[in-house]
């Protein structure tokens, strides 16, 4: 995790057909570009506004948490425990139309900025490539997760009402599928990684590039670091998908044996994060409380929470606290969601006699935090695809050097997000001994369904810091698996594979969304999901 302080510059709100988003905060609107009032932005400003668009889908955010994740991917691999009801597995209306229209703002953020830098002379294009190649890496992440969600998605026509002089007729936008436009991003991502090895930049590009760049504040090696890590997370998980697969082995293999051009994040301070420097500015983690605390969303899952006390988890009093009828024992106790509903509300709501004993997300070090980083990749993440790789490859001895490596990250990760931590409402543990590491790494083996023993770390290590990955990585390899409660009423009996598409493509793209109707429901796999 990284530590730094950088100026808040942003740039040009504007608008598509698909989402419309505002300008809204009066700390924003100072340095804000309002196209309402003025008709231009600059390559540099437009760069910071698309971080700015898809701030509360990297930083943890009230609406992200309780509009969406609580009730949908935090669920679908029990990361949490939650009071069982009726249609819980069905994906919300509201949950998907919301994150929908914020990946488009950015989308038309995005779409903007191409049109400011298509419009720069040739030399002020190469002097200023840096900015739309961190532009695309920032943007592909985001594209990955909703065409994860999705499955086919409107895209290379999407977010072109500007650019087509606000012609609605010519700017609804068809679909694309979701093989063409991973092929598209791996393909620029790749020439993205190569074209970071031969730049330079000159001072002013360099001093710009760092004041407008939020996430890694100018640094070329973190934009390496980025870019590879990000190849390497897509092309996993497409790897088993049968027009990728080559693709996926040759290129990995490619990455992984020139460490020097293709550098990775491999410790937690080259972590891919969004730092929260001042709590009271528009990039911050205080929605992050009431996100996951109301409606009892930080409660702690048995199947979570009985994992790492079988193995003396050294995470387990840093993730989680005891509830408080069984703080003075100091015993974790994850809920069950097999009970029925009844039951799981009484265990949850205790007595004032009685207090509850179920187990909460450990509040100093998560919903209380206002510094808690928005994580975009972390070391653990890569260890872990990379013990994957080692494993599939035959290299036995790498691969469980790399789960191990996994592990002790994560174990350090989780300290050092608790030191920045202002809140004490749960005192802060003692630093995990390397004693306690590795008699956690013992616990866990190896040897015997390696594979399953990466995906489970992968779960452990996501929790709900990062749902979606976590669901993604759970449907991809069928490990851990989860029993879910239903009723003979639900719509839905499984957790889902995707989403459906929202109601806004059914009602105003309706001639676009014929050509996708007949896979737009939640059992229908993505096309990298072959397990």
């Amino acid at each position: 995790m990284k530590l730094y302080k950088y100026m808040l510059l942003f740039g040009l709100c504007s608008s598509s057909m698909l989402a419309i988003t505002s300008c809204k905060k009066s700390s924003f609107e100072e340095l804000y570009t309002d196209p309402g009032k003025v008709g231009e932005s600059t390559v540099e400003k437009q760069f910071a506004g698309i971080t700015y668009a898809y701030r509360e889908l990297i930083v943890p955010s009230y609406w992200n948490y309780f509009v969406i994740l609580r009730s949908s991917a935090i669920r679908y691999v029990q990361a949490t425990g939650w009071a069982n009801e009726t249609n819980q597995l069905n994906p919300g209306g509201a949950s998907v139309q919301d994150r929908w229209n914020t990946y488009y703002a950015g989308l038309a953020q995005f779409r903007e900025f191409e049109k400011l830098y298509a419009s720069l002379s040739e030399v002020d294009k190469t002097a200023k490539k840096i900015f739309y190649d961190a532009a695309k890496v920032l943007f592909y992440n985001q594209t990955h997760q909703v065409v994860d969600l999705h499955g086919d998605i409107p895209w290379t026509q999407a977010g072109l009402l500007n650019t087509n002089d606000a012609d609605y007729a010519n700017s609804f936008a068809q679909y694309d599928s979701a093989e063409d436009i991973y092929k598209k991003m791996l393909d620029d991502l790749k020439v993205i990684a190569n074209d970071l090895n031969t730049m330079t930049l000159s001072t002013s590009v360099a001093n710009s590039f760092k004041l407008q760049d939020l996430i890694n504040t100018g640094d070329l090696t973190t934009w390496k670091r980025y870019t590879n890590s990000l190849r390497l997370r897509m092309l996993t998980r497409v790897s088993a998908a049968p027009n990728f697969s080559a693709r996926a082995t040759q290129e990995i293999a490619e990455i992984v044996g020139n460490p020097t051009n293709y550098p990775l994040v491999l410790t937690n301070d080259q972590n891919i994060d969004m730092d929260i420097v001042n709590p009271g500015t528009d990039i911050n983690a205080r929605g992050f409380r009431d996100g996951i605390e109301s409606w009892n969303a930080n409660i702690a899952s048995k199947v979570m929470i009985d994992h790492m006390k079988t193995n003396v988890d050294p995470r387990l009093a840093f993730i989680f606290e005891p509830g408080e009828g069984s703080r003075a024992a100091g015993e974790y106790i994850g809920l069950d969601q097999s009970l029925p509903s009844s039951q799981q509300q009484t265990m949850i709501a205790g007595t004032q006699a009685n207090p509850s004993k179920i187990a909460l997300y450990n509040r100093s070090t998560f919903s209380r935090n206002e510094r808690f980083p928005g994580i975009l990749i972390s070391a653990s993440e890569i260890q872990f695809l990379l013990a994957e790789y080692y494993l599939k490859s035959g290299n036995a001895a790498n691969a469980k050097t790399a789960f191990e490596n996994g592990i002790k990250e994560s174990i350090a990760l989780y300290p050092a997000i608790r030191k920045l931590s202002a809140d004490n409402t749960t005192a802060e543990a003692a630093a995990p001994t390397v004693g306690q590491i590795n008699t956690y790494i013992s616990n866990i083996g190896w040897g015997v369904n390696n594979l399953q023993l990466i995906a489970t770390q992968k779960w452990l290590h996501f929790n709900i810091v990062q749902p979606l990955e976590s669901w993604a990585e759970v449907k991809r390899l069928n490990y851990p698996t989860f029993t879910f409660n239903v009723e003979p009423s639900d719509i839905q009996k499984t957790a889902p594979v995707k989403w459906y598409l929202p109601a806004s493509e059914v009602n105003l793209n309706s001639a676009n969304y014929e050509v996708v109707k007949s896979t737009d429901n939640v059992n229908t796999k993505l096309f990298w999901d072959v397990n």
